[in-house]
């Protein structure tokens, strides 16, 4: 049997009992599109973060689009974010018509490097846009301060960082508004596609509930403003509901396969060589993947393919690199801590239901091969 990254059925087989029961729950009350499921997922995510509003849509891409629209982001204004995240992050915030400006990210950490950002604003800077990344928070107060210095807003991409806190505040609530994604693989994870923003600001989120459908403000038919159809679909939101309400369970689940690995995989750290994941000061981190890292990444996971372990690296290729975003005019060099990174990091399996002898499998075939190099 192949040991992947990720795997829900475990998890499923566990939960299906509640489920089934969310599916039936829609299927009866008489509402598929908008209803009660949608609107309360809606508090409950609100609650959950201590913030006033929240809109859910249809996935993680929408949220972040839709969000920076919200917030004011025109055709032309610039947003300074990291290469070194989902490409997603990138499509959406060309679909604003806004332009993506890189800085590279910390080395130590993988996340945006607070101290490259300055140099990165111009005239038509608008958003800066930190993407919280494998599970654990952005540096946010130097992010805060160089906003209110320079006039800008700051918008979070948590994708990837649900329940992950940054000196005791949940990541989503340090800025203007936050994404969040619920596809399937995330912290908080959906049966499909699914997406949300939250807000303490109630314009903001008037502005994104009309734009999630088509521009209308309560009365069909009548567009106030061009928007979009993003709407989180009811069976989704009634089945993160319940979800929800283990969020902290599949957290702690997580952490204690970190800590394995800590436990088993530290004695392998060396200089230059095998490295396992750190957390910034004052995070906590969720391990939404768990990134180690290794100069010789390609010839480890080739070897491990001969333990029937097919493992994945999130992410091999920097955005700034991909052909499809030649038109913003960055070549190889230009991030190179990024870049560096891309050709060395690779994850491990991670998700809370992952089985104690499945870890094991991975940890003693990774001891076997870094044995041999």
């Amino acid at each position: 049997m192949t040991t992947y990254v990720w795997d829900y059925l475990t998890e499923y087989a566990k939960e299906k009992d509640d489920i089934l029961a969310a599916v039936q729950t829609v299927f009866e009350s008489g509402r598929l599109v908008l209803g009660e499921s949608v609107s309360g997922f809606e508090r409950e995510f609100a609650a959950y973060h201590d913030v006033a509003h929240c809109t859910g849509v249809d996935n993680g891409t929408n949220a972040i689009k839709l969000g920076l629209e919200a917030i004011g982001i025109e055709p032309g204004d610039e947003v300074i974010t990291v290469s070194n995240t989902a490409a997603p992050t990138i499509v959406a915030i060309v679909g604003t018509g806004a332009v993506p400006v890189f800085v590279d990210v910390r080395e130590d950490d993988f996340l945006m490097d607070p101290d490259a950002v300055e140099a990165a604003i111009t005239p038509r800077t608008k958003v800066i846009l930190p993407v919280h990344l494998y599970g654990q928070c952005v540096d946010m107060a130097p992010l805060r301060a160089l906003a209110d210095k320079h006039g800008l807003l700051l918008f979070e991409d948590c994708a990837q960082s649900h329940g992950a806190s940054h000196h005791g505040e949940l990541a989503g609530t340090m800025s203007a508004a936050a994404a969040f994604s619920f596809y399937p693989t995330k912290v908080l994870g959906a049966y499909g596609d699914g997406g949300a923003v939250i807000t303490a600001d109630e314009r903001i989120d008037h502005n994104l509930k009309q734009l999630r459908y088509y521009g209308m403000e309560k009365v069909y038919y009548v567009v106030r403003s061009p928007g979009h159809n993003s709407r989180l679909d009811e069976v989704q939101a009634e089945i993160l509901r319940r979800k929800l309400t283990r969020l902290d369970e599949y957290i702690a689940g997580r952490n204690a396969v970190a800590r394995r690995y800590v436990e088993q995989l530290s004695d392998l750290e060396r200089p230059g060589g095998f490295r396992l994941p750190r957390t910034a000061a004052g995070n906590t981190h969720v391990y939404y993947v768990y990134v180690v890292r290794h100069p010789r990444r390609d010839a480890i996971l080739e070897a491990l393919r001969a333990f029937d372990i097919d493992l994945n690296i999130s992410y091999p290729w920097p955005v700034h690199t991909m052909s499809g975003f030649a038109h913003l005019g960055y070549r190889e060099g230009d991030l190179p801590v990024t870049e560096k990174l891309a050709g060395e990091i690779f994850s491990l399996p991670m998700y809370p239901s992952l089985p104690e002898s499945e870890q094991d499998r991975v940890i003693d075939a990774l001891r076997s091969v870094l044995s041999r190099l």
